[in-house]
């Protein structure tokens, strides 16, 4: 083979070595607390303004009542979040505590522990047993391997619970805008309802689509069924509200 064509040759092979770029999206935490956030914050205001839609004829009262909402929803949220976070961060430190004093106390036992681990993922005795003495001569790695693979914990972010409680709170917040903006902008209660139930299904709608491309391989089957949950959540309300009025 002439060097010409060697060179042709090797300049279209593969690299083998190349580096495989693999795309994974690792902010779940902060998604799970936009959907949390959003998904509430859309349907609750849009099931109360649609409720007293059908109970009274003012607007700026609707209005009222369903910023006053708004605001009640997106504290309590947000301190769910914040709480959630914190209890998160809690539990590891209690779990971490409690692997911590085994490691000293039974080193034995927990070594056989780490043995049976590594036997799950394909590993020979021999080789388990062989691993485990070199993770075992470093105290912190030893913790670290059990907390993650004995236990399925990883190591809460410091920042997170307050992250949290602002990140619900504020989707809250922008979600719950959104049903009740055109009864600030529309004084006849019946045409608000309308603009509101249009603007709240497509947005609901939208975000259903946007949460099913973060979290399955069905975005459109995530839009439909967040519209129909919010548009059920509305209707029973405004039926109900319409009946005892």
């Amino acid at each position: 083979m002439s060097h010409d064509r060697l060179d042709t040759h090797l300049h279209h092979q593969p690299d083998r070595h190349a580096p495989h770029d693999e795309e994974h999206f690792e902010d779940s935490a902060s998604v799970r607390d936009i959907v949390i956030g959003m998904s509430d914050g859309l349907t609750v205001p849009f099931a109360l303004a649609a409720g007293l839609s059908g109970a009274v004829d003012s607007s700026s009262i609707i209005m009222t009542a369903g910023l006053a909402e708004v605001a009640a929803g997106a504290i309590a949220m947000g301190l769910g979040g914040y709480l959630a976070a914190r209890t998160d961060q809690e539990h590891y430190a209690a779990e971490r505590g409690r692997e911590e004093r085994e490691v000293e106390e039974v080193p034995e036992r927990e070594a056989r522990e780490v043995e049976d681990v590594l036997c799950t993922y394909g590993l020979t005795p021999e080789d388990a047993h062989k691993v485990t003495n070199s993770i075992r001569t470093d105290k912190k790695r030893w913790v670290d391997f059990m907390m993650r693979f004995e236990l399925g914990l990883e190591e809460p972010d410091p920042r997170r619970a307050a992250r949290s409680a602002l990140t619900i709170a504020g989707a809250y917040v922008a979600g719950g805008l959104v049903p009740l903006s055109p009864y600030a902008l529309v004084s006849s209660v019946p045409v608000a309802l309308t603009w509101s139930v249009a603007v709240t299904l497509l947005a609901l709608l939208v975000f259903g689509y946007v949460k099913g491309r973060f979290t399955t391989n069905h975005p459109w089957r995530s839009a439909w069924q967040t519209v129909l949950v919010g548009g059920l959540a509305a209707s029973a309300a405004f039926l109900i509200a319409k009946s005892i009025g």
